[in-house]
């Protein structure tokens, strides 16, 4: 095994983020390594206060979070991101900086379509964005720009967390980056 890497989730609001976020974690753990989530939410909240959601606004906030996952990957932390991160050039900046400093990065690709995202919103963002009241939401009328070459695509839209979790850790367990696990999505 190596030292600390990151996993880059991407993908529209709604594709499956924050839970695959929430069932990786505790199996990282259990596996003895620190962990530490940067989630988008949060780090708008915390890191990036008083940004507004303009292209500029965005790299500059999906740049924080790929600053910090590279502080705590090159120290031997298991880093996972939680972020739509809709532009493929930040998210490749994100990867050189990781990468140029010897950690891993392993994009994520949760590949849900927008009608699965729509149909799954329990917070009616995509309904306020439909209507108007949310411009420039990503998706409807700001792009997400897809991976070309994700290490991992995720068809979180109709493939179950507990698929998607075993798929992630025989991915990362194939890599040496944790150890291999039997019955990897318990």
């Amino acid at each position: 095994m190596t030292g600390g890497f990151v996993l880059w989730l991407t993908g529209l609001s709604g594709a499956g983020k924050s839970t695959l976020t929430g069932a990786i974690e505790p199996r990282l753990r259990e596996l003895g390594l620190p962990v530490e989530v940067l989630d988008g939410d949060a780090v708008r909240t915390n890191l990036s206060a008083g940004l507004g959601f303009s292209r500029e606004d965005r790299d500059t906030n999906i740049l924080r979070i790929g600053y910090v996952a590279n502080l705590l990957a090159r120290n031997g932390v298991a880093v996972v991101t939680a972020a739509i991160s809709p532009y493929r050039n930040t998210r490749d900046a994100n990867r050189g900086l990781i990468e140029g400093d010897g950690s891993a990065f392993i994009e994520i690709y949760l590949a849900a379509t927008l009608e699965q995202c729509e149909a799954r919103d329990v917070k009616g963002l995509y309904a306020e964005a439909r209507a108007g009241r949310r411009p420039g939401f990503t998706g409807i009328d700001d792009p997400y720009e897809p991976p070309l070459a994700p290490e991992i695509v995720l068809e979180t839209g109709t493939e179950d967390i507990a698929t998607s979790v075993r798929r992630v850790l025989e991915f990362l367990a194939a890599r040496g980056l944790v150890p291999a696990v039997a019955g990897a999505a318990q």
